[in-house]
């Protein structure tokens, strides 16, 4: 005998449907509005009845688990995300955190050295001179917030892949992990580490890279979201663990790519 799903107290079907459908990307997401006319859509997709609050939750969490798992396996690491002329950058460029600007962290270059551990063969330190002599790769690409604003910058910096080759990291392990100076960190997985546009960033517009874009250094990905564009970054470690993130810890999607 089937049992029948309860509609869970303060919680409009048609809106839960829609949030969990932004979690999806596309062709999923036409496909899941395509079929979700109630709740048993979420059900079916999360493999358990929602009779609450916590279980629609629940229900969304297991749904952006599916996202990462489809983006992953759509992900193109030979697929460019579009590059832009000078007359399209974002003038200013904004600031973006979860701290105002005056919090932001204010590093002494003499100082500031980047760590490397992990599996890699060379974990000796990077000082911001040894950095700024590697080849410098450029690019004009849009940085894309998970709050719905976008904007074109210019970044200046080493191709990741080439430092990953040369510190002799394991291309071969599962994820690159940053931690940075204001206490964010931030998990990618290695073949977007190893995107030819994934960028160890030293400058915005041909300029050092100013304080409120995450000076000394930043990791520009343009085919993730913002957040996932770690700023401030004080080391990096190549693992085979999954370490999670600032805001992928509080429930974000995971994968986030554009």
């Amino acid at each position: 005998m089937s049992r029948s799903r309860n509609q869970p107290p303060g919680v409009d079907p048609k809106l839960l449907i829609k949030d969990a459908a932004k979690l999806l990307p596309e062709p999923s997401r036409r496909l899941f509005l395509r079929g979700a006319a109630s709740l048993g859509a979420l059900a079916v997709l999360s493999g358990c009845d929602i009779v609450d609050s916590q279980t629609s939750e629940n229900a969304l969490r297991v749904i952006s688990k599916f996202n990462d798992r489809v983006q992953a396996l759509l992900f193109d690491p030979n697929t460019l995300a579009p590059e832009y002329p000078e007359s399209a950058i974002t003038r200013p460029f904004p600031f973006n955190a979860y701290y105002s600007e005056d919090e932001a962290p204010d590093i002494d270059p003499e100082q500031w050295q980047l760590e490397i551990g992990g599996l890699v063969d060379n974990k000796k330190p990077w000082t911001l001179p040894e950095l700024n002599k590697l080849p410098e790769v450029s690019q004009i690409t849009r940085h894309v917030c998970v709050e719905g604003w976008s904007a074109i910058g210019s970044w200046q910096g080493v191709r990741f892949s080439d430092f990953l080759k040369l510190v002799g990291a394991d291309t071969k392990a599962k994820y690159v992990w940053f931690q940075c100076a204001e206490g964010y960190s931030n998990t990618i997985d290695m073949p977007t580490a190893l995107h030819p546009q994934t960028q160890l960033t030293l400058k915005f517009d041909h300029k050092v890279l100013p304080r409120a874009y995450g000076f000394p250094m930043k990791i520009r990905i343009p085919t993730k979201l913002g957040f996932k564009n770690p700023k401030y970054v004080t080391a990096m470690w190549v693992q085979n663990n999954d370490a999670g993130g600032y805001w992928e810890n509080q429930g974000y999607n995971w994968f986030s790519g554009l």
